[in-house]
């Protein structure tokens, strides 16, 4: 360990490259596909439109509320830092052994199969099962099916995880070049949506009937799209002067996220009917191919397949710091902890993040994992925006160069919007929220065990 202290990672990421990683990261697949949910739960495209503005300003609270932390903790691991400064070492333990085991890797195995799916749709190939074992352990207790495009999507994983390993610059100037493209295409789409687009009739009336429920069930879903802009404070020990950077990448990359979807769902209720858009599960294909038939749609699959590829990039770029910090803290491997002295990465953290991202790739059961630790997730967000009033009572000396504008309505607003969440998805999925804290509780033995071990250095 001490050895591995001696070699730092190295701050070549710029501000364009940590706004990239919220941007790129936050938009991935969630634009393309959550408004038929929201409508289908409001019934009316103003509506839509409210709740994108108000699932924006509560993801705005929230990178309020982590500019403060991650300007006061510029550490690698991003919310490990914070819980464990506030909270103590066995939270930001928890923290880092569920995005290792299962929301990181989740995602990332996610995104990659999403990536191939697309990509069937150009190479129809990649969807034919090769091989099915004949035994209860796929998805939903089925055969495991493995197919062509699997292979490919595990191939990506690991292409990406190298191309990380060689240089946090390289991944972040391939982070900031796959962002600049997704959001030109993007803005393509939109573009065509509002131009081309024929204004469509009025509605008898709306799609559903707005209850209070259906809100909150549309939030949810509009939350989760845009989850993912916490992402760069993981690599906030490799980000240029993070106590500007830091704050300037959450807040204007959030708000740039919100503008974009705002835009986006504009072009589609321009374009379609509030019941075409719930009728549909690729809205954006859909309206594409309204305008330029098959073309159209053809270019959306291209739009969206670049998403996944940023999100990706920003996955792996970000998420292997979190175990990485857990072992230099003393709590994970310590292998996981070593800095590649002609690198300047963790470059066993990338490798073996990829190597279970990809296995569960494999096994086409990532999804599964990832739906059960969604309610554990969000308790610990809403701990680490909660941070911010611990810390300031508990570490009051604590240099901050940036407060949180509207403290401390800002962190308690985006508590509360953690809150109504873990409500919500208490009562609709109860039985996976339970399971879900039940595989964090697992790792609790674990983090006994480093600590016995007195494995940290200081």
């Amino acid at each position: 360990m001490d050895k591995a202290r001696q070699t730092e990672l190295k701050r070549d990421l710029g501000p364009w490259a940590a706004a990239s990683i919220v941007v790129g990261t936050v938009i991935g697949s969630g634009i393309f596909l959550v408004p038929r949910t929201m409508v289908n739960k409001v019934g009316t495209a103003e509506l839509v439109a409210a709740v994108w503005v108000v699932g924006g300003m509560l993801s705005l609270a929230g990178a309020l509320s982590y500019a403060e932390l991650a300007a006061a903790l510029p550490e690698a691991g991003g919310e490990y830092a914070y819980l464990r400064e506030a909270y103590g070492p066995m939270w930001g333990f928890l923290y880092s052994w569920t995005q290792m085991w299962v929301a990181k890797s989740g995602s990332i195995a996610t995104l990659a199969t999403g990536f191939f799916v697309y990509l069937a749709s150009f190479f129809p190939p990649l969807d034919k099962v090769f091989y099915s074992l004949p035994a209860p352990i796929g998805p939903r207790g089925g055969p495991l099916e493995l197919r062509y495009g699997q292979l490919f999507a595990i191939a990506l994983i690991l292409l990406l995880g190298l191309l990380n390993f060689q240089g946090v610059k390289l991944g972040g100037n391939v982070q900031v070049a796959a962002t600049v493209v997704k959001v030109a295409l993007i803005a393509c789409i939109v573009a065509a949506g509002l131009a081309f687009g024929r204004p469509h009739a009025a509605a008898a009336g709306p799609v559903a009937a707005l209850t209070f429920s259906g809100f909150v069930a549309a939030l949810v879903a509009a939350l989760w799209a845009y989850d993912g802009w916490n992402n760069v404070g993981m690599v906030a020990s490799e980000v240029r002067n993070p106590q500007r950077n830091l704050p300037r990448a959450l807040i204007w990359g959030t708000a740039a996220v919100i503008a974009i979807y705002l835009l986006a769902n504009a072009a589609y209720f321009h374009a379609l009917s509030a019941a075409e858009v719930g009728g549909t599960e690729r809205v954006a294909a859909e309206m594409m191919q309204r305008i330029f038939r098959g073309p159209g749609a053809a270019a959306v699959s291209i739009a969206v397949m670049i998403s996944i590829f940023a999100a990706l990039n920003g996955s792996i770029l970000s998420g292997a710091r979190v175990p990485f910090a857990a072992a230099r803290g003393g709590y994970f491997f310590a292998a996981i902890g070593r800095v590649n002295a002609k690198r300047g990465t963790p470059g066993v953290s990338i490798l073996a993040l990829c190597a279970w991202s990809a296995l569960l790739t494999l096994s086409g059961r990532y999804d599964d994992l990832f739906n059960l630790v969604i309610f554990a997730s969000w308790i610990l967000y809403g701990m680490t925006a909660a941070a911010v009033l611990v810390l300031r009572k508990k570490q009051p000396d604590l240099r901050r160069p940036y407060r949180t504008a509207g403290y401390p309505y800002v962190p308690s607003l985006f508590i509360l919007a953690a809150c109504v969440l873990l409500v919500s998805t208490a009562c609709q999925r109860p039985r996976e929220s339970a399971m879900g804290i039940s595989l964090i509780a697992v790792g609790l033995p674990f983090y006994f065990y480093w600590k016995r071990r007195g494995m940290r250095p200081n």
